[in-house]
């Protein structure tokens, strides 16, 4: 089995080579896929990964003492701790895993209405994906809490003075964003963070559209609660982890009830596992745990940092190449942000120029991305966003600006 270098050198034509599906042909046309704020694609190293397990050890973990359970055991909870190391948490148990990223939101959301009463505020920014708006409008209905919201600007960023307005002792938790999935804006949630503790108040930061650009400490960040999925980062879908500070994890009940999280059961009381297996109800993604852990091993031997100097570039480029189009309009405008990009052209509609760019072989997300707020400030109905990754080139660029100027000339 083919397995992830100590350190690749940054040849993008090398590191392409590593992903199957950048073969395929669209309509006849090679394919450039720049919806990689949705999902990111899978090097073969990680595939790899996946038909080791279910070829060589394909097995339930935790309960079984014969070899192969060992086995998948040994690696599951191997994963646990690559995790632990690349966001620098304290202690293995501090790592939850998901399904993804909105499981992650839910168990706390969930967990934090054994906390608040009613009249309790908590925060969240305009930036937020829906999955981060949603859990917690739920939680306000069940509890009598008040959501509050960051306001933004016109750049798509968040305004920090008014942040700071809305935070007072019936402050108890605050949600963002690490990096806006529609505008790229990369939020400073250290600033964020600090002033929310200053209160009294919990954080958790979504990092989803961070995880695969930034390598975030959550130690240094003296965050409460991370979240981020798998499939953001070269990893499958339907796996994703919660970092919990460990005093939080043991104060919020579980999310679900059922096989591992419990200690004993009798019919009159159960009493709950200790962490992290508390919030790990039932049979796990095992194979899906073991290549998160192998999507972290291919990233982190490219390096993160290196990854997001030439991403960077890749948006230099293509924004300066867009705005040469007559009739542009980008939205997010930050002067952080990563490689994302959502434009409009004057009279179009997002949807035709994403179909039309479709047939020339060009994938791009349409519409307003779970971001209805976000769409509703800039008094819009969606964009056309271009997500660019490490193994994306500037020839791919030319050719989806030539495709939007070919489908321009075509809707005029």
């Amino acid at each position: 089995m083919k397995v992830a270098a100590e350190k690749i050198p940054f040849n993008v034509e090398e590191i392409r080579k590593d992903f199957p599906i950048l073969k395929r042909k669209i309509n006849g046309f090679p394919l450039v896929y720049f919806d990689n704020a949705a999902t990111s694609q899978t090097p073969r190293q990680v595939i790899d990964t996946i038909v080791d397990y279910y070829s060589n050890y394909n097995a339930n973990i935790h309960r079984g003492v014969h070899t192969l359970s060992q086995e998948a055991t040994d690696k599951y909870e191997t994963a646990r701790k690559k995790i632990q190391t690349h966001f620098n948490a304290g202690k293995p148990h501090e790592i939850i895993f998901t399904s993804g990223t909105t499981h992650g939101i839910n168990l706390v959301a969930s967990g934090f209405a054994s906390i608040l009463q009613k009249g309790d505020e908590i925060l969240v920014s305009a930036l937020e994906h829906h999955s981060n708006i949603v859990p917690w409008q739920m939680l306000c209905e069940k509890t009598g809490a008040v959501l509050k919201v960051i306001p933004m600007d016109q750049n798509g960023e968040l305004l920090l003075d008014e942040y700071e307005k809305l935070l007072s002792k019936k402050t108890k938790i605050v949600m963002v964003n690490h990096v806006s999935n529609t505008l790229g804006t990369v939020n400073p949630i250290k600033k964020i963070i600090d002033k929310a503790h200053s209160f009294g108040a919990a954080v958790l930061i979504d990092g989803a559209q961070a995880a695969p650009h930034i390598k975030a400490d959550v130690q240094a960040l003296d965050v409460d609660f991370y979240v981020a999925s798998a499939h953001k980062m070269c990893g499958p879908t339907g796996v994703g982890m919660l970092y919990g500070k460990e005093e939080w994890l043991k104060k919020l009940p579980p999310y679900q009830g059922g096989g591992e999280m419990i200690a004993t059961v009798t019919f009159k009381k159960t009493t709950y596992a200790d962490l992290p297996h508390k919030f790990e109800a039932g049979t796990p993604n095992i194979c899906g745990g073991i290549a998160f852990g192998a999507a972290l091993d291919y990233m982190n031997a490219i390096g993160i940092d290196e990854i997001a100097k030439y991403e960077h570039q890749l948006l230099e480029y293509a924004t300066k190449k867009l705005l040469e189009i007559e009739g542009i309009k980008i939205y997010g405008t930050a002067k952080d942000k990563t490689a994302v990009i959502s434009f409009n052209i004057d009279g179009i509609h997002p949807y035709d120029i994403g179909t039309i760019i479709d047939k020339l072989g060009i994938a791009v997300r349409t519409g307003h991305h779970c971001t209805q707020p976000i769409m509703d400030y800039f008094k819009i109905t969606g964009t056309i966003r271009a997500s660019f990754s490490f193994y994306n080139t500037t020839q791919e660029i030319d050719l989806f600006i030539a495709a939007v100027k070919r489908a321009k000339t075509m809707l005029e």
